[in-house]
């Protein structure tokens, strides 16, 4: 279906070794692997190590124990998640009127994140998958994508330019990420481990599209 680009790969394949100084990297790159196939609970430590071509104590230089891991992982993560928003923004059409072109860069926003849960169902998976005490105790560049936003705040300047292009109502605009996040995130669960998740790519993306098409007028 969906085509994402993948990154943090050499040669469409994980990396078995590692250069000096890059320890750290390359046991990401492989937790990256292992979440791609079996999403967060696939991310074992001494998996991540052999993959990495060294022996298990040596991982312990950058990673005390498998949270530490997952959380690097899934910080990659997000930043993939970033990533296809991105795209998704930069390949919208171009629109004379400036509501127009807001409201395309808020479906395209949802657009990409879609399309990524579909294409990298382990990453996606495992980009949402954390205590709730980890949620927001990250620096800055956690989970930033190639522009420097992470998902959440790529969503929330898509919603901040609908204000400011008359698109939205300024006095609906506080707390409007968690409204349109969650019904697009509960979609995309739908899509890849609830009941539409064997459903054809031609009844999915009419179903996507009216799931946009909700948020944007209900906002």
């Amino acid at each position: 279906m969906w085509k994402v680009r993948q990154i943090e790969m050499t040669n469409g394949k994980p990396r078995s070794t590692y250069r000096h100084g890059d320890l750290r990297r390359a046991l990401i790159d492989a937790g990256m692997a292992l979440a791609r196939e079996g999403g967060p609970d696939a991310i074992v430590l001494r998996e991540a190590t052999r993959r990495a071509g060294v022996v298990p104590n040596a991982a312990y230089r950058h990673f005390e124990s498998r949270d530490e891991l997952l959380s690097a992982v899934r910080s990659a993560a997000l930043s993939h998640v970033a990533q296809a928003m991105e795209e998704e923004l930069a390949a919208r059409p171009k629109k004379r009127r400036r509501a127009d072109a807001a409201r395309a860069g808020l479906r395209a926003i949802g657009a990409g994140y879609l399309r990524f849960a579909q294409a990298e169902t382990g990453l996606f998976r495992t980009a949402f998958a954390a205590p709730q005490a980890e949620w927001g105790v990250h620096d800055a560049p956690y989970g930033a994508g190639p522009g420097g936003l992470d998902p959440f705040q790529l969503l929330s300047r898509a919603l901040d330019e609908m204000v400011e292009a008359g698109a939205l109502d300024a006095k609906r605009r506080p707390d409007a990420e968690y409204l349109a996040w969650s019904a697009v995130h509960g979609f995309a669960l739908l899509m890849i481990e609830g009941p539409l998740q064997g459903l054809a790519r031609t009844k999915i993306e009419p179903l996507a599209k009216r799931v946009l098409d909700m948020v944007e007028n209900g906002l």
